[in-house]
């Protein structure tokens, strides 16, 4: 450390020896990579508001096309919800709603009989976000699509 000074009875380090200098930028300019600051613009509606009735005709026109003909199976299932899911996602992301983000759940369950409840939590923003599920059902099994928009400032 350098040398102490003393100012109105505190003491200070005046300089600092030993440490690197900080370089501002490199030396050279060809690997330079300039990162892109975004300023806030304090917007809170979106300019492409989300449409939840052309999300929900989609998802139902994807559901039914992917599992019109199949029956449940146990083993395949977990891999025919991810597709499904993928789909779904990608079909809103195309929808081009600008600054939403999305949460896409996909469940298959056999029917056997049995009575079923599907809950989901999630903090939302009641103006702006929303939901909406699809659901097809076949003689062996009931497929249910949750998409939910989240709104991103």
């Amino acid at each position: 450390m350098g040398p102490q000074v003393k100012m109105k009875g505190k003491r200070t380090l005046s300089n600092y020896e030993g440490l690197p200098p900080i370089k501002e930028c490199c030396e050279d300019s060809s690997k330079t990579t300039a990162k892109i600051k975004y300023l806030n613009t304090y917007r809170l509606e979106p300019y492409n508001k989300f449409q939840d009735c052309l999300i929900r005709d989609k998802a139902q026109a994807i559901l039914t096309d992917k599992i019109q003909d199949a029956k449940y199976n146990a083993v395949s299932s977990p891999s025919l919800c991810a597709s499904i899911s993928e789909k779904i996602l990608m079909a809103a992301k195309e929808m081009g709603f600008d600054r939403y983000k999305y949460v896409v759940t996909e469940l298959i369950v056999e029917k056997a009989g049995q009575a079923i409840n599907v809950a989901s939590r999630w903090v939302s923003d009641v103006q702006r976000d929303t939901w909406i599920s699809a659901k097809y059902e076949t003689k062996t099994f009931i497929a249910l699509a949750l998409i939910m928009a989240c709104y991103y400032d």
